[in-house]
């Protein structure tokens, strides 16, 4: 890691920073936690019925009713439809009503001529404005075909954990594209932000906020399952060895006994004073770019009267990687070998803050791998994964 010319800087995030979430100033993930089972704790329990998420008799997971496997199918050929109508439309500048455009197409299970017979029951897709979404996209380099293959060419992966709210997650199998289910009232705000948001990322597209890709929505059954596609923060091809979700307050921010019981759990605030009290220690000039990025980000979501949100921070070890043995993984790590180069521009920690955009190649190197070089305490080096996250919820 290199350092400033004055050492390395004990540095964390100060919480006179207002509306950044605090840190405080400089130590560890070496932390001992006793770990529950390494058992995806949907295993051999059965699993409750959170929000619209559920199970089936047969143990398949369900959402609003419908299966994953079909509502996987669905949402990989109603972007394989989408995607394929969009590029035969000229490009052309965002006009204000492509923010309001709603595509709609049918997928009968014996096909049309529009679209292919599939295995499923008929479902019906809505694509929300595709236009807008297709300059997000161009924005950060993502090409039709790159954003295709990503999501279509092999069967998304679903998380085994959820949002308190019951929400599904799915990752592409090359581990660049976040699926998420959101609720009707997170769609409907995302649409009304979409102008907003098109501000704010052509005047910076380095940002920690949330990149949406796409917007959608599949009928099914005679509900609606609305799906958001962003960027992937956390790579499975990195073991990560503990996450906080951090909002920089004490009230009731401690990981409940059955987040901890998780093979990864989600710790919060008064868990990351407890487990590294003298914070993190990150370069100068590092350290600088990132409280940057945060502020002129939480002054964008303040701007949108949005409150509760979090910084996620999920921490690597390295010096606890190197001597861990071969083969020892979680879910959360399932591929040890080198993660190939991400397709879309600024969409690792590491860039978001440095905004350098890679040319021709990527600028990770074989110690930072997209996530923000840091130290604890102790010295050992860490790398730190870092997002905001929860921000489709505003009060009024």
């Amino acid at each position: 890691m290199a350092s400033a010319s004055s050492g390395p800087s004990s540095v964390g995030f100060s919480s006179a920073d207002p509306g950044v979430p605090s840190c405080a100033s400089s130590s560890a993930s070496g932390i001992k936690r006793p770990m529950a089972s390494e058992v995806p704790y949907a295993s051999g329990m059965p699993m409750k019925k959170i929000g619209h998420r559920g199970v089936d008799s047969s143990g398949e997971t369900t959402y609003k009713k419908t299966t994953s496997s079909a509502l996987k199918g669905a949402i990989q050929l109603g972007i394989t439809h989408t995607v394929g109508s969009l590029s035969t439309k000229p490009e052309r500048d965002v006009l204000m009503q492509d923010f309001y455009v709603v595509e709609s197409i049918f997928f009968p299970s014996e096909g049309s001529n529009l679209t292919p017979a599939h295995h499923y029951n008929d479902f019906r897709f809505k694509t929300y404005a595709p236009v807008a979404f297709r300059y997000f996209r161009e924005l950060f380099g993502i090409r039709p075909d790159d954003y295709l293959y990503s999501l279509c060419s092999e069967p998304l992966i679903e998380l085994c954990s959820s949002g308190a709210s019951g929400s599904l997650f799915y990752v592409s199998s090359d581990d660049e594209f976040i699926i998420k289910t959101v609720q009707h009232k997170e769609a409907e705000f995302l649409q009304k932000l979409l102008p907003g948001y098109y501000m704010n990322l052509n005047q910076n597209p380095r940002t920690l906020l949330p990149k949406f890709y796409g917007l959608y929505c599949v009928q099914a059954g005679g509900k609606n399952i609305r799906i958001v596609v962003m960027n992937n923060l956390l790579p499975r091809s990195v073991k990560m060895h503990i996450k906080y979700d951090l909002k920089g307050s004490t009230y009731k921010r401690r990981a409940s006994q059955k987040e901890r019981e998780k093979p990864l759990p989600t710790f919060k605030d008064l868990d990351f004073l407890q487990d590294i009290p003298d914070g993190l220690f990150l370069d100068a000039d590092m350290y600088n770019a990132l409280c940057k990025t945060l502020q002129r980000d939480c002054l964008v979501l303040q701007s949108f009267k949005i409150m509760d949100y979090s910084l996620l921070m999920s921490i690597h070890n390295i010096d606890h990687a190197q001597r861990e043995p071969l083969g020892n993984e979680t879910q959360y790590s399932v591929d040890t070998r080198r993660p190939a180069p991400q397709k879309a521009l600024y969409s690792t920690a590491m860039e978001s803050i440095q905004g350098e955009a890679r040319r021709g190649g990527t600028m990770e190197t074989d110690d930072h791998m997209g996530g923000i070089p840091a130290r604890n305490s102790k010295g050992e080096r860490l790398l730190l994964y870092i997002g905001i996250i929860d921000i489709l919820q505003s009060y009024r």
